[in-house]
């Protein structure tokens, strides 16, 4: 029960200090392939080592 609540709090600030660095550097679309190799990396972290 504590890893998952460690692992959301880690995908939080993942998902904001990506956003945010996204925000002030790319252009639309370069900003959406970040933002979904970000979700992806994510996917695999939880599929890796939390089940």
């Amino acid at each position: 029960m504590d890893n998952s609540i460690y692992y959301y709090l880690f995908v939080l600030a993942a998902i904001v200090v990506a956003f945010l660095i996204v925000k002030r550097v790319a252009s639309c679309l370069i900003r959406s392939v970040v933002l979904l190799v970000v979700a992806a990396i994510l996917i695999y972290v939880y599929y890796t080592y939390m089940r």
